[in-house]
């Protein structure tokens, strides 16, 4: 199980390329491909298909033996962004001595001093002339061997560099590509990797949306490998972990979803994003396909049940007196259950008790988490996506070290609790 998770990790360095690897593994297991521009036609029980969003977010649905009016539906939903970089237009600076690096900005709130002295690699997708003006074709890239590096200031430049420095974004994270050999790659270096990549002329290149990414493969570590390295685990550990238990769920009375969004990092007020109205679409034309009435879909949203499934901060034996006393998750010990007094997180003490219920019926354990009082905490998917829909749900996630960071961790037992959990709360 967890060597399908790390080889995901790695083919996923973005969230188009996520995308495209969850499209894959539900199609291998007889997931349609439909096209939300086209209308949905007959929904029958044991119906399987999906649909993507900007190529960046995907809703799957497994229908079940009852309408969504009669039994609602039972939903997982996740996000397949994480921290890193966006390479800005017109990127290459060209430096004395022939050195080119990239002008980038950041994208949600990475852990920037993680990101130096380490190979790094280009992934995204590269937007190309199509039929026509309103038509471009889309192509995707991963760059699958180190092109790039953010490199430290030596020390005997900044003797207090380990009191800690205050980065700038525009001037201390700006990568190396290389050196230009000739004048004719002044103002290409970039360009022609881009089309040496994807076999395509520089002509055709309309625009890109290009990342930073870690060129180093996700692993196992540890006596015991009990431990997982890679980045991304928040949160494509949770979506992983969700397809793993749709493609392996036979349909229920209850309709199963699972929903992976974009842009959660940045707030999730994209069209991608939870807080779009777009799964609410799909879920009213299922319900009105189905029934033929309006009344079918809030009938199914007031029988529906959310896990609003993103990472969780385990306890760090370094940095203990961050936490709180009494609710601070260990790696190991299964998924954590997320509460948050200003309402950050959808769990409350009903759906809380039910994820609870779900895990002991799998012979999961299950923790709680709390933020120290004095630490501000994060918010999640859980109630922007109630805010639209108002689900009864949880909010919870796999606890791992070092969230945002260029490289986490995370817990290898965890991975296969969260698996069991997921797997029974669809069998529900």
């Amino acid at each position: 199980m967890i060597k399908r998770l790390l080889s995901f990790l790695d083919a996923s360095p973005v969230n188009f390329l996520a995308v495209k690897n969850i499209s894959k593994e539900l199609e291998k297991n007889g997931f349609r491909r439909l096209n939300p521009q086209e209308p949905l036609g007959k929904v029958v029980a044991g119906d399987k298909f999906f649909v993507t969003k900007n190529d960046s977010s995907i809703y799957a649905f497994q229908i079940g033996k009852k309408t969504l009016a009669d039994a609602g539906f039972h939903m997982i939903c996740a996000h397949c962004d994480s921290p890193t970089f966006r390479i800005k237009p017109n990127a290459e600076m060209l430096c004395e001595g022939g050195i080119v690096k990239l002008n980038t900005e950041v994208y949600g709130g990475p852990i920037m001093s993680t990101w130096f002295d380490r190979p790094l690699t280009l992934a995204g997708r590269v937007i190309v002339k199509g039929k026509d003006a309103m038509h471009p074709k889309t192509l995707l890239l991963h760059i699958q061997r180190p092109l790039l590096q953010i490199s430290n200031l030596a020390i005997h430049f900044n003797r207090q560099v380990n009191d800690g420095v205050k980065l700038s974004r525009q001037k201390d994270v700006l990568p190396i590509l290389g050196i230009i050999n000739d004048e004719l790659e002044k103002g290409n270096l970039l360009m022609n990797v881009i089309t040496g990549e994807l076999n395509i002329q520089k002509e055709d290149i309309l625009d890109f949306d290009l990342y930073l990414a870690d060129a180093t493969p996700a692993c196992t570590f540890g006596v015991h490998d009990e431990f997982i390295s890679s980045g991304r685990l928040d949160d494509l550990s949770m979506c992983w972990a969700g397809v793993e238990a749709l493609t392996a769920a036979d349909a229920q009375d209850t309709t199963q979803v699972l929903a992976i969004f974009d842009n959660e990092e940045t707030g999730s007020q994209t069209k991608q994003g939870a807080g779009s109205p777009f799964l609410s679409y799909m879920l009213q034309r299922i319900a009105l396909a189905q029934s033929g009435t309006e009344e079918a879909y809030y009938q199914a949203v007031e029988r529906a049940f959310m896990i609003s499934a993103d990472n969780a901060h385990a306890w760090h034996p370094n940095y203990s007196e961050k936490f709180d006393p009494t609710n601070h998750p260990m790696l190991g010990s299964g998924p954590v259950i997320k509460f948050n007094a200003a309402q950050k997180y959808a769990s409350d003490a009903v759906s809380a008790a039910i994820f609870a219920n779900i895990c002991e019926a799998a012979g999961v354990p299950c923790q709680r988490f709390v933020n120290h009082s004095d630490v501000a905490g994060g918010s999640t998917l859980g109630n922007i996506l109630a805010s639209s829909i108002p689900l009864k749900g949880v909010d919870m996630g796999n606890a791992i070290l070092a969230m945002h960071s260029c490289r986490e961790t995370g817990s290898v037992m965890d991975h296969e609790y969260c698996v069991k959990a997921f797997t029974k709360f669809y069998q529900l």
